[in-house]
């Protein structure tokens, strides 16, 4: 395939930016999306030009480094596909790709197609810990998971933290994966004693980092290469507000 790309390009954070075309031509279409990206970029440092920087890891759809805006789709036209599983297939002979970062205050470009999804950390390490018993593992079914519960609690963890729900969302809302994170513990027994506080403290830094409010748009569970419901949000609601209650003297916990 012979393919027309209109990158973003920029230097920097302080850098304004622009859309670069580039022409790509005999593109197999079993190449992944990734892949085409690596052949553009032989080609630019041969004839010595800077490279397009793109974030990737894995290239399995675990890692949850990809991410790009590919014709104004999060991870490109396939659902539940990351950027590097995308394969050119999708696409067809003399069409025109725009290729863009992740677009969200939150998500500052770094250069070209890096974003820095470092709020998504402190997120994360505002959940703090779980109590857990020190000693010997326990008996495997010494604490009983209802099924749906496990099921559900499984379904979150599987989020890769790449960023699409954000970039999808009209408000730049993280919500879909702070309620990934929040739901994989609060499901579960071991999430329990520190369930209300855990919430609060992500919740807080969900907001601190610029992220925007989840007004259910919807826009973030298509966008998931891994299928994270939107009543996943719906439980995230629930521990929050049964938490503030709980912390009548506006003390976590209490």
């Amino acid at each position: 395939m012979n393919l027309t790309l209109r990158i973003w390009r920029q230097k920097g954070p302080e850098d304004k930016g622009r859309m670069v075309t580039y022409q790509v031509d005999d593109v197999s279409p079993d190449m992944s999306f990734l892949e085409m990206l690596d052949v553009l970029n032989e080609r630019l440092i041969l004839a010595g030009e800077d490279p397009v920087a793109f974030d990737h890891d894995c290239r399995e759809g675990i890692c949850g480094m990809c991410g790009l805006m590919i014709n104004g789709d999060a991870h490109g036209p396939q659902r539940g596909t990351t950027a590097c599983q995308l394969h050119m297939r999708q696409f067809t002979d003399g069409e025109t790709i725009d290729i863009e970062p992740w677009r969200a205050s939150a998500f500052p470009v770094i250069k070209d197609l890096v974003v820095n999804r470092g709020a998504f950390d402190k997120i994360i390490a505002a959940g703090g810990y779980i109590t857990a018993p020190t000693g010997s593992a326990p008996e495997a079914h010494s604490t009983p998971v209802a099924k749906a519960n496990a099921d559900a609690a499984f379904e979150s963890a599987a989020c890769i933290g790449c960023g699409a729900c954000v970039a999808a969302c009209p408000n730049g809302s993280g919500m879909l994966f702070t309620a990934a994170k929040l739901t994989q513990l609060s499901l579960l027994p071991q999430g329990q004693p520190e369930r209300y506080t855990r919430v609060i403290g992500m919740v807080d830094a969900h907001d601190e980092a610029g992220f925007g409010g989840c007004t259910n748009a919807g826009e973030c569970t298509p966008a998931c290469p891994k299928g994270i419901p939107l009543n996943t949000i719906g439980r995230l609601n629930r521990d929050y507000l049964m938490a503030t209650s709980k912390r009548g003297d506006n003390t976590p916990g209490s």
